[in-house]
């Protein structure tokens, strides 16, 4: 039994769950990640292109690049059936390019044509830990692009192009086609896709309680016993919810 069967069908998300979770940060994605015992879920290298345009949140749709074989990337590779290109035009509306790209910064693995494709099929994002290039372009094209860098050598310079809708790896994590990704100034983050539904309602809760401290340490009050809280602070946050979060 490979990875996709034992992955299985993608489960079904709750119907709010992309929305809840694209009202948290990824630094609270982390933490109730980490909580599940989830360390390896921070993509290493990827930033926003543009840090204007750097919130998303969607199913991961793979792609994958091997090291350069000359014969393999040539120009000619661009037409051939199995290509990137026709990877891109199989994307559901929603859905993030997650691009395998083994973290090479000198060859860049999509440019402002594809990512103008890409936005026209309702893409939510598109994420690679290789470089970009055209990047005044694709800045200009409004996807949230997160990359390892900008590079003008297209990705046949140094890379090859494999398959797409597989296991890969991106930012030294792993990613299973239809994970939630989600990104923000801080980062992308991987949320297997069987535990989005209860990780969205915890990173709620958590930030609700975070907004409670953020008030109590405005008003001067120390952070033992708060952060994190001991009874009385418990106490204390039940009450300012029944109060309806005052803010003062």
């Amino acid at each position: 039994m490979d990875m996709l069967d034992a992955y299985g069908s993608c489960p079904r998300l709750a119907a709010d769950t992309l929305a809840r979770l694209g009202r948290v940060t990824t630094a609270t994605l982390t933490m109730q990640l980490l909580k599940r015992g989830l360390r390896r879920v921070w993509m290493k290298g990827p930033q926003a292109l543009d840090p204007a345009q750097s919130h998303f949140v969607g199913e991961a749709f793979t792609f994958r690049f091997l090291p350069l074989r000359e014969d393999l990337g040539t120009p000619e590779s661009y037409a051939r059936p199995g290509s990137i290109r026709e990877g891109i035009e199989a994307m559901n509306p929603g859905q993030v390019a997650v691009i395998d790209a083994r973290g090479d910064e000198g060859n860049a693995t999509l440019g402002d044509i594809l990512v103008m494709r890409m936005r026209q099929r309702g893409v939510a994002a598109a994420v690679s830990d290789g470089a970009m290039r055209d990047a005044a372009g694709v800045r200009a094209v409004g996807l949230p692009v997160f990359c390892a860098g900008i590079a003008a050598p297209p990705s046949i310079s140094g890379l090859v192009f494999a398959n797409w809708g597989q296991p890969i790896g991106c930012g030294g994590v792993a990613v299973l086609p239809g994970d939630i990704l989600a990104g923000d100034g801080d980062g992308v983050v991987v949320i297997p896709r069987g535990l989005a539904d209860e990780v969205a309602e915890a990173s709620e809760e958590q930030e609700r309680f975070e907004r409670f401290v953020l008030f109590r340490v405005s008003q001067n009050d120390s952070l033992v016993g708060l952060y994190p809280p001991g009874e009385a602070a418990l106490e204390a946050y039940q009450t300012w919810l029944d109060a309806g979060e005052p803010e003062t």
